[in-house]
């Protein structure tokens, strides 16, 4: 289905967000964005709903639309919101998770392995959990779960940029899948809780010693 120019809106400006282009507390006014992307107000009007819904943009009394704050509170709200849902996405995919599907969970990992920049490895890590829970054949809440992650990707380039980025071990990743090829799906499912968990813990530490370059959890 082709996009449409809200949506399209909504894109561009939420990469410039997730990137850090534009940075916490950013007015974003929306006869700038329609002039910008030459669009009605209607569209525009729709876009910053479709950031909104992604946790991007926030709407205050009296000072309009703009970039949602990235701090600790903000950061806990999202980890806390993506480990109840994915992981109850996982508890459904799990039992449905064929060879086709393991085959693909594989690829997404191997391209994390293979990442030579942040924004290739977030491309993978992006790919591997979404591969994870497609199986659930929720709709809606797989794209709950699409807006967290934008969400979650917003947090992991700002900590690589205060604390710097190199590869990665997939090793959390990789329990995950050995105990879905096992079908231990409880296993599995608490795998990946702490998983997730532990981007908050792993902002924490970037922010006390910036100098310490660990790895992000995914």
């Amino acid at each position: 289905m082709a996009e449409t120019v809200a949506e399209r809106i909504a894109r561009v400006i939420g990469e410039r967000i997730v990137a850090g282009e534009l940075a916490a507390g950013t007015p974003l006014r929306q006869d700038h964005i329609a002039e910008e992307f030459d669009a009605s107000h209607v569209p525009a009007r729709e876009a910053f709903q479709l950031l909104r819904a992604q946790g991007l943009v926030v709407s205050e009394p009296r000072r309009g639309m703009r970039v949602a704050p990235l701090d600790q509170a903000s950061i806990q709200e999202t980890v806390e919101i993506r480990a109840a849902l994915e992981t109850l996405a996982l508890r459904l995919a799990a039992p449905r998770i064929n060879a086709a599907a393991f085959e693909r969970i594989e690829l997404a990992l191997a391209a994390g392995d293979q990442a030579k920049s942040i924004e290739e490895w977030e491309q993978a890590n992006r790919n591997f959990h979404r591969e994870l829970v497609i199986p659930c054949r929720m709709p809606r809440l797989l794209s709950m779960l699409d807006d967290l992650q934008l969400a979650n990707s917003r947090i992991i380039f700002s900590a690589t940029r205060s604390a710097g980025w190199r590869p990665g071990s997939s090793h959390a990743h990789r329990q995950i899948v050995d105990a879905l090829k096992k079908r231990d799906f409880h296993s599995a499912v608490s795998l990946l809780d702490a998983h997730i968990r532990g981007l908050e813990r792993a902002t924490n530490d970037g922010k006390s010693a910036a100098a310490q370059t660990k790895p992000l959890p995914r």
